[in-house]
């Protein structure tokens, strides 16, 4: 894991310090709120509906003991004792007072953390996978590079004040975990005859207007990647449109110019960035890989793993949702669900919280992530150790079996907390998860991504969910539409709409007619919906999700 340097700490202590002053300015009235605003925004603050919101950057998703267990403390005693994990693997803590947010952001600086660019028309938050230099299936660790990133982007003087905000994933893997295709950029890592490199995608992204990203390289050598980055969003950020906040978005822009323009443009722009990299980029690689060192991987018995698995039901049902292959003999990567049926999607408490930080610290190597999936996840441990760990998390309630199944839903905030929503998503997940907990189907049903969006800005993912769900106000009236087939992965497809949405009070009995048309379409337990869906199409679903319209149909 990276560790700030002096230079990295001092530019913190000099960018909080900054803060406080104008938070003390706004606070004496120095400062308007119009004032103000883009000065917050720059530090992560937002104003949401009821308070103020402090969204901290989790770089990557990685973090250790030391990082989750201040993250608990800030919770305790700045906020009402738990935090909110994200779609952009970051924290969110839904009630500071804003007298207080200096002070926190000096305790995140302790651990080298902050919340510089979570919001603004900057380069937010670098994502990852979150099985990232853990997974079986990856060609090399991402991390590094996201790192790389990282530095380079933040306040960067050509990239503060730009059309719109601009996101940045990267994985791995072939198989993507990152939603690197719903991002304005993604980058999908590869070899070629022995030389790594990157796919790259632009204009992807979700909101009001989805569209998939579109490969404008399809393999740029890994030496070239700052000078080539820097070209596409230098070109962006000269014809992006400014007129219109809702056409701002680079997805706008190649969707205006086409993508072999695009590509023409940023080509001859990466001609002349390139000039401007001397290797220095490639050296801070080399120093910063060295921060990511895989851990010194344990050899122990698996006695009992396999003991517990074969000798308790509950410790096999966890095991078989929650764990992930692991590169390393003997390992596996463990998946915390911050999902528990009925509670709130992301959440977890400043126990939770310590709880999770002292697991990675005993059995985990010292280190955890977050996913984009809203989830928490333990890298390496050991399978020896999997029934201690699984026995700790029963006590904390953080032990539910259900990744990937029905009830482990991505939620936005919603209507409960956020100003720009239309419509509530916390209550609609809890709803689906406890009614498909209490017809105990879950594990019949198998993999299913349910996303929920309380907005078109659809900070839920609800595009690229095989169900989706969009709340919408219609004449003050909650409505929710919803949408099939849609894939986050290498094969991302936004989901078609179903038809009409349906009021608040008839979004559960929707979802529980649509699993029960899969259920007799499926060809086998080992179909999963998104398969049928693909196989079927939309008919056979609409029609059991709108009865009413079928029974006119025949009459």
């Amino acid at each position: 894991m990276y560790s700030y340097s002096e230079f990295d700490s001092a530019f913190l202590a000099r960018r909080n310090a900054q803060f406080r002053q104008q938070v003390e300015r706004r606070i004496a009235g120095n400062l308007t709120e119009d004032e103000f605003k883009p000065l917050r925004l720059m530090n992560g603050l937002y104003l949401q509906l009821h308070a103020y919101m402090l969204r901290v950057a989790i770089p990557y998703g990685t973090l250790n003991s030391a990082k989750m267990h201040k993250l608990a403390d800030i919770a305790e005693r700045w906020d009402k004792g738990y935090g909110h994990f994200t779609t952009r693997q970051n924290i969110q803590y839904n009630w500071p007072a804003l007298k207080d947010v200096p002070d926190m952001l000096d305790a995140l600086a302790e651990v080298g953390m902050h919340a510089i660019q979570t919001s603004g028309n900057t380069i937010r938050n670098v994502t990852a996978d979150h099985f990232a230099g853990a997974a079986a299936d990856e060609i090399a660790d991402p991390r590094p590079v996201a790192e790389l990133l990282r530095q380079w982007s933040t306040d960067h003087p050509e990239f503060q004040f730009m059309p719109r905000k601009f996101k940045i994933a990267i994985t791995g893997s072939p198989n993507d975990r990152a939603v690197t295709k719903a991002h304005d950029i993604g980058l999908r890592m590869l070899e070629r005859d022995g030389a790594r490199g990157f796919e790259v995608i632009v204009g992807g992204g979700l909101g009001r207007t989805p569209m998939i990203g579109k490969v404008v390289n399809d393999f740029l050598p890994e030496a070239d990647l700052l000078p080539y980055l820097e070209a596409i969003v230098s070109v962006w950020n000269q014809v992006g449109r400014r007129d219109n906040k809702y056409k701002a978005r680079i997805k706008i822009t190649v969707h205006e110019h086409g993508i072999d323009e695009i590509r023409r443009l940023v080509e001859d722009r990466f001609v002349e960035t390139r000039k401007t990299f001397s290797g220095v980029d490639q050296q801070m690689l080399r120093e910063i890989e060295t921060h990511f060192a895989a851990p010194s991987f344990k050899a122990a018995s698996e006695a009992p793993f396999k003991n517990a698995y074969h000798g308790d039901p509950v410790f096999r049902s966890w095991a078989d949702t929650n764990l992930t292959a692991h590169r390393a003999a003997g390992y596996k990567i463990v998946s915390i669900s911050l999902k528990k049926h009925g509670e709130t999607p992301g959440d977890a408490s400043a126990a939770q919280m310590r709880l999770m930080a002292d697991l990675a610290r005993d059995y985990g190597h010292d280190e955890l992530r977050i996913s984009h999936e809203q989830n928490v996840i333990l890298p390496h441990v050991h399978v020896s150790d999997l029934p201690a760990l699984h026995a700790r998390l029963k006590e904390a309630e953080l032990a539910t079996a259900n990744i990937g199944l029905i009830s482990d839903i991505i939620a936005c905030p919603g209507m409960d907390y956020c100003a720009l929503a239309t419509a509530r998503s916390i209550p609609v997940a809890q709803q689906i998860a406890t009614r498909f907990e209490d017809l105990k189907l879950e594990h019949d049903i198998g993999q299913l991504k349910i996303k929920i969006s309380g907005c078109i800005n659809a900070c839920g993912h609800h595009h690229v969910g095989h169900i989706g769900i969009l709340g919408l106000d219609r004449a003050g009236v909650e409505n929710y539409q919803i949408t099939l087939g849609g894939d986050h992965t290498e094969t991302a497809k936004v989901g078609d709409r179903a038809g009409p949405g349906f009021g608040a009070e008839e979004v559960v009995p929707a979802i529980e007619r649509i699993i029960d048309a899969y259920l007799d379409l499926r060809t086998g337990p080992d179909e999963a919906f998104i398969e049928t869906y693909k196989r079927t199409g939309m008919a056979p679903f609409k029609s059991a999700l709108y009865p009413e319209t079928k029974a006119v149909a025949a009459e």
